[in-house]
């Protein structure tokens, strides 16, 4: 997202994080910006019952968590290392700085937070409108995209991430897999999904 060498001009530190480590907890103020170094991140929410929802997984070169920087409110999820994580941290108040100073990359995180809204916006409608398989495909269909259209795109989440990124039960997204897979949708090899 943003070069690392212009991140460490405006004292940003690099910081490691082993797996399971809480980066930030739901409902605590924002106070840097953050963005992965190498690793893998997730961002989620509890229900009542325990069940995990998430908002997002972040890995090399992507940041999250900054609309609480704008907006001023507190982080609306928490965010955890799902892999030993490097991660660049930056004080809220460098990072407006960097922001005012660079444009480009000012435009740049525009773009970004306009494509993450579209994207929130269209899974709210796949969570609440289509059936399961749908979800499911959709969900691929938008990681293939992000990760350019390859012709033979494998998904490398696992069923129980992509339930928990539609909030569906894990045995529901098998049943789905396995329809799709019937009605030719997708391919399972090696019990990786193929589309």
């Amino acid at each position: 997202m943003i070069d690392e060498a212009i991140l460490l001009d405006y004292q940003a530190e690099v910081i490691e994080y082993s797996v399971g480590d809480v980066i930030f907890s739901e409902n605590q103020r924002a106070l840097f910006y953050f963005q992965v170094q190498q690793g893998e991140v997730k961002m989620y929410n509890l229900n009542e019952d325990g069940k995990e929802f998430v908002q997002g997984m972040f890995t090399n070169g992507e940041s999250f968590g900054e609309p609480p920087l704008f907006g001023e409110f507190k982080y609306p999820a928490s965010a955890i290392a799902i892999s030993d994580v490097s991660i660049i941290k930056l004080a809220k108040e460098a990072f407006f700085s960097l922001l005012k100073e660079h444009f480009e990359i000012h435009l740049h995180m525009t773009a970004t937070l306009s494509r993450r809204l579209s994207y929130k916006a269209m899974m709210m409608k796949e969570i609440s409108v289509f059936p399961p398989e749908h979800r499911v495909l959709t969900v691929i269909d938008f990681l293939k995209l992000k990760d350019g259209n390859p012709p033979n795109f494998q998904v490398d989440l696992t069923r129980q991430q992509i339930a928990d990124l539609i909030g569906l039960r894990v045995e529901t997204v098998i049943r789905a897999v396995k329809k799709l897979e019937e009605d030719e949708e997708i391919k399972i090899i090696n019990r990786k999904i193929h589309r």
